[in-house]
């Protein structure tokens, strides 16, 4: 191991950084289920789920209602949040992956972000345990 990488190691101790990794995936809502059930597949035990409304590149569309046409400027979508071990971060991006692509565009968008400290507020526990 390198000086630079021991030294990024220390300080990460120092810093309190954690093994965990938050996962927000933005997905079309019809997908929810197939998404769900290929987390709960790998033993992802929990994630909170929120309707949200957004637009990327699909920029929205125009609808027809009672003979007048109206902008649609928010696609709905869902949005997953869940924390995970560093160490699964690759399987679950592929299981959402694979689940919510149709191949067509407004498909969504995976982040993944470091997590410095979780904490499960009914017993106490920290870190992975918390999980």
């Amino acid at each position: 191991m390198g000086s630079q990488s021991a030294f990024f190691i220390l300080i990460s101790l120092e810093r309190g950084f954690t093994d965990m990794r938050k996962i927000e995936c933005i997905i079309k809502p019809f997908k929810l289920d197939d998404v769900k059930a290929a987390l709960c597949d790998l033993g992802i035990s929990g994630m909170t789920v929120s309707e949200v409304r957004g637009f990327g590149r699909q920029k929205g569309h125009t609808e027809l209602y009672r003979g007048a046409e109206y902008q649609i400027d928010f696609i709905p979508k869902v949005k997953l949040e869940l924390v995970v071990p560093a160490d699964q971060v690759d399987e679950v991006v592929a299981a959402v992956q694979r689940e919510a692509c149709t191949g067509r565009i407004g498909d969504g968008k995976i982040f993944v972000k470091p997590v410095e400290k979780a904490i499960r507020i009914r017993t106490g526990e920290t870190g992975i345990d918390s999980l």
